[in-house]
């Protein structure tokens, strides 16, 4: 993809930032360029998938997708995790649904509407996809409704129960990943017309990477702390704006090109797709991860986490519902998108 290509020209950040980490530069500027470095690696992880999954087949490519479609944002959040930052882990869960549903979609239908008019799509894959995003956010908020109540005779119980939700809703997630294969549209499935990247360049691709991820990662996470209280700024407002922005950006700039050559169905499938796999495979995946990892995490979210995630579901229900936008609508979850940070900067 050309945003990818452009993308990559940010991999002179990776150097620099460990050379801040090792002269130390203090936290910020190591911040900065560790979350710029994030951005060109999490796009090569994203490419070389896309080089594996053309030569797999649509079953096992669409898995690939599915499974590192989102590894830059997962590898991040279990570097969270490891550092005992798990308010900002859940805040990185709710700002990364809010960012595709929001920001994404809303960018998506500005652009393209600006540039094309109306614009059409499959009203059926698209109801799919925001059904199942809106079951997945009453999943999600399922923990959250009844902890106060349980807690009260049964405090364990309520991580017990995190683990008991979030088992369901990966099994959720395979079946959906399931009908997904077995209905896709063929133009839903986004494969490359042709390979650029044998299959060892792929994979080294993909390693080196991956790797490149859970180092830049572990020094932002690091780097975040002392940041926080230089600029004083809170764990949740960071981990809703700034941490899904950068572990995403790559998918977010495909989503925009999409709409702007007029495919809608194919830039909805990434926006609302990416927020499905988050709330589905993503939080109940890092959820099994941080018992392993002797940090438990529970799905207890902030009672405006969940306010804010049912309305950007419903709305990208609502904008659904008709099998047509308008870059008048792209404004509108803009301006939403944009409100929402505001009065997460205050909380």
């Amino acid at each position: 993809m050309r945003c990818r290509g452009t993308a990559v020209h940010l991999l002179i950040a990776v150097p620099l930032a460990v050379l801040a980490a090792v002269g130390n530069a203090g936290p910020i500027p190591v911040l900065i360029l560790s979350a710029l470095a994030l951005i060109p690696l999490a796009a090569l992880i994203g490419e070389a998938t896309e080089e594996l999954a053309a030569r797999t087949g649509p079953v096992v490519g669409g898995l690939l997708n599915a499974t590192l479609g989102n590894a830059a944002e997962l590898i991040i959040a279990l570097a969270g995790i490891r550092a005992g930052l798990l308010d900002l882990v859940k805040a990185s869960i709710t700002g990364s649904i809010l960012g595709n549903l929001l920001l994404v979609m809303g960018l998506s239908l500005l652009v393209g509407g600006w540039r094309h008019g109306l614009q059409r799509f499959s009203r059926q894959r698209a109801g799919v996809l925001t059904t199942m995003t809106i079951l997945a956010f009453i999943a999600l908020g399922i923990p959250s409704l009844f902890s106060h109540t349980i807690a009260v005779h049964h405090p364990e119980a309520v991580e017990t129960m995190s683990l008991g939700v979030a088992g369901l809703m990966l099994a959720l997630y395979g079946l959906s990943v399931l009908y997904t294969l077995r209905a896709r549209e063929p133009l839903a499935a986004h494969p490359p017309s042709h390979t650029r990247w044998t299959l060892p360049q792929a994979l080294g691709v993909l390693a080196v990477a991956t790797i490149g991820v859970v180092g830049m990662s572990e020094l932002l996470v690091h780097a975040l702390e002392p940041t926080l209280h230089i600029l004083g700024l809170t764990e949740l407002f960071v981990g809703i704006i700034l941490i899904p922005l950068v572990g995403n950006v790559a998918e977010h700039l495909v989503a925009v090109q999409m709409a702007a050559e007029n495919q809608m169905d194919l830039s909805l499938e990434i926006a609302v797709g990416s927020s499905l796999q988050i709330a589905l495979l993503v939080a109940p995946a890092l959820v099994f991860a941080s018992l392993a990892l002797g940090r438990p995490m529970d799905l207890v979210f902030h009672p405006l986490e969940l306010v804010a995630m049912m309305m950007a579901g419903a709305i990208a229900a609502f904008i659904a519902l008709d099998g047509e936008t308008n870059w008048l609508e792209g404004a509108q979850l803009l301006a939403v998108y944009g409100m929402l940070g505001i009065a997460f900067f205050f909380v």
